[in-house]
C-alpha cells in the first residue's frame, strides 16, 4: 500500500494501475480514489494512472488541522508524484479535483504535460456557483432525501433507474470519512479562488462538461476556457455532473484522444530532433 507523506506528515495514500505514461487522476469534494472505480481501467488500458485518497478520505490522513485547501491538495498531489518516481504526469481533474488541477498546472507547470478539467469551476468570485434552490435541497433535514437529490444532481433519472434495485455509486461521498474532514472539504471547495492563477497555465488544457450540470453550472466551462491560454473546450449534451460516468462511451474517447496528441507531437520532435 503505497503511502507518500505531505509537507505536514499526514499520510497521502494513493495507488498506481496500468503502464506507461503517467496519468494523474482526481476525484472530487469528500470523495476517495474510489470515484475513478467505474472507468479506471479504460484509462489504465493506456496508461499508468495514479488515483489518489485526499487527505481527510480514505486510507490516507484525517488530520484535524486547517490544512485543507485546493492548493494544498495540490501540493499533497505534487508529494505523492515525487514518492512515486514520477517528474511529468497528464492530470485530469473532475468536481473539486479540477480546482486543485489548476494550482498544480499553474504552481507547479514542469510537472504536467497535458490537462483536463472536467466540471469545475475557477471558483469564487468570478465563477458562476449553483442556486438556491440546488443548496436547498442538499441541505434539507431529511438525510435519505438529500441523498436522493444529490444523486440525481450527479446522473440522469433514466440512468439512475437502469442501475437496478442496489446500485453502487462512487461519487455520493466517501461514507467513512470523518465530520471534521468533510466539513474542511466543504470550506476548501468553497474558498477556491484560482482566476489570477489561469493565465499563468500552459499546458495544453481540454475543458469538459455535461451540458445539464447545475451542481457545478456549465457556464463555468467557457469561463476557464476563455481565461487558460489556448484552452479547448467541449461540452457533453444531456450530461449532469457525473457526465464522465454515465456518459463514459463519450467522455473517455473524447479525453484519451487529447491526451494522446501530445503523444504524437512528442514522437514528431524526438524524430526530427534525430534527424
Amino acid at each position: 500500500m503505497p503511502l507518500a507523506e505531505a509537507a505536514d506528515g499526514t499520510a497521502l495514500h494513493y495507488e498506481v494501475h496500468g503502464s506507461g505514461r503517467p496519468l494523474v487522476l482526481l476525484g472530487g469534494q469528500s470523495n476517495s480514489r474510489r470515484w475513478w472505480d467505474p472507468v479506471r481501467d479504460d484509462f489504465a488500458a493506456a496508461y499508468r494512472t495514479v488515483v489518489v485518497d485526499w487527505r481527510g478520505t480514505g486510507e490516507s490522513g484525517h488530520p484535524e488541522t486547517d490544512s485543507y485547501s485546493t492548493p494544498g491538495f495540490a501540493r499533497d498531489v505534487v508529494a505523492v508524484l515525487d514518492h512515486a518516481g514520477i517528474d511529468r504526469a497528464h492530470v485530469y481533474g473532475t468536481s473539486m479535483g479540477g480546482r486543485v488541477a489548476q494550482w498544480i498546472a499553474a504552481d507547479h507547470p514542469e510537472r504536467v504535460d497535458r490537462l483536463v478539467l472536467g466540471c469545475t469551476s475557477p471558483g469564487a468570485p468570478h465563477g458562476i456557483e449553483r442556486g438556491p434552490e440546488v443548496r436547498a435541497a442538499l441541505s434539507q433535514p431529511d438525510a435519505a432525501a438529500a441523498h436522493r437529490a444529490l444523486k440525481e444532481l450527479m446522473y440522469t433519472p433514466g440512468w439512475i433507474a437502469r442501475q437496478g434495485a442496489h446500485p453502487v455509486f462512487h461519487t455520493l461521498g466517501d461514507p467513512d470519512m470523518p465530520a471534521h474532514a468533510r466539513r474542511r472539504h466543504l470550506r476548501a471547495s468553497a474558498r477556491h479562488d484560482a482566476w489570477d492563477a489561469l493565465v499563468r497555465i500552459t499546458a495544453p488544457t481540454l475543458v469538459v462538461h455535461g451540458t445539464d450540470d447545475v451542481f457545478n453550472p456549465t457556464a463555468n466551462a467557457p469561463l476557464l476556457a476563455e481565461r487558460i491560454p489556448g484552452a479547448r473546450m467541449r461540452l457533453i449534451s444531456g450530461a449532469r455532473h457525473a457526465y464522465f460516468e454515465e456518459f463514459a462511451e463519450v467522455a473517455t474517447p473524447l479525453v484519451l484522444d487529447f491526451l494522446a496528441e501530445e503523444t504524437a507531437q512528442e514522437a514528431a520532435r524526438e524524430t526530427a530532433e534525430g534527424a
